[in-house]
């Protein structure tokens, strides 16, 4: 197994439909060094489809990773062979989401009734790259939550060398929820990560689900080696800068507004001359604000003005002027 460097003290969740490029963009001014991961990019798609669009991402987003989904080991292969020749740090398993369609091309969270073959895709994963493999999973699914059912996943899967298990700390409904509600109603069990890390300390354990500041994580510190913040970075992204100096750099000095709109305006010049327009970038920055003065204008600048024909980057230094002037 490649020696394995990455600092995972601090991460950003995969979300569907939330961490493209440009939201990783954006989330990288608030940490220097928060791992930061794709949307969960479907192997066959990649394999057979536009690989460009689905890898593409800007040098200033590392370190990434991939994560993909799929549950043919022949396919992820080749799929994360790809993700490395793109240069992404870490190929990481989808084994935790609980959609009906993800279920229904077999994998995400249903992965988990079935260990020897995820151990085989992780395997054949390893076997196809250097980088490090990684499996996100789920403490369990539906009725079957208890300690023994994760270790009998857990087990092959590490064997097959998989060295890094992100928990998402409640259990899968696989019927009868939503994505959303799988991610609210199910409770959450924190020490279950706690006790899977005690039982395998050879492992390393990083916990994610219902993690929103330091005081959620200041007790799990000693106990799990990092923590993955969902949600609660995208819609408040400072929250990011404070996990930063709390578990990172103690020293850390939170980035300037100021320096990461101007920062943003240039990113979005490049990306519009490429055709990306300027929604699909604002649409990430709406949470900057939050708590503000002038937090409601800046949200209604980058949604609404930025929809209009020739909208560009300069619509960012407006927004923050709006900010400023509701501030005096």
């Amino acid at each position: 197994m490649p020696v394995d460097r990455l600092d995972r003290r601090l991460s950003v969740a995969p979300m569907m439909d939330w961490t493209d490029r440009h939201c990783r963009y954006f989330l990288r001014q608030f940490s220097p060094t928060a791992l930061l991961y794709t949307e969960m990019v479907v192997a066959r798609a990649l394999v057979h489809g536009d690989r460009h669009r689905l890898l593409a991402f800007s040098a200033a987003e590392q370190p990434l990773a991939l994560q993909l989904g799929g549950s043919d080991p022949r396919e992820l292969a080749m799929a994360a062979r790809l993700g490395e020749d793109f240069g992404y740090l870490e190929i990481n398993l989808n084994v935790g989401c609980p959609s009906d369609r993800v279920q229904g091309g077999q994998f995400g969270a249903c992965l988990m009734d079935h260990p020897a073959l995820v151990a085989d895709c992780v395997a054949a994963i390893r076997q196809a790259v250097s980088l490090p493999v990684t499996v996100k999973t789920r403490i369990g699914i539906d009725d079957r939550e208890d300690e023994q059912f994760l270790e009998a996943f857990v087990r092959p899967v590490a064997e097959a060398g998989c060295a890094t298990f992100i928990i998402h700390a409640r259990k899968a409904i696989l019927s009868g929820l939503t994505p959303k509600q799988n991610r609210e109603i199910p409770p959450l069990n924190h020490e279950r990560a706690c006790w899977l890390k005690a039982r395998f300390p050879g492992l390393e354990v990083i916990l994610n689900g219902g993690l929103v500041g330091a005081g959620d994580i200041r007790p799990f510190r000693s106990r799990l080696d990092g923590f993955m913040i969902g949600r609660a970075a995208y819609h408040d992204p400072w929250v990011l800068s404070a996990l930063h100096r709390e578990l990172i750099d103690p020293d850390f000095a939170a980035p300037e507004c100021d320096d990461i709109v101007a920062r943003m305006a240039e990113y979005a010049g490049s990306r519009l001359a490429e055709g990306v327009p300027l929604r699909a970038i604002t649409r990430h920055m709406l949470g900057m604000m939050n708590g503000r003065p002038g937090a409601r204008a800046w949200r209604r600048l980058l949604s609404e003005s930025a929809a209009q024909p020739g909208a560009d980057g300069k619509l960012l230094q407006q927004a923050l002027r709006a900010v400023e002037a509701a501030s005096y």
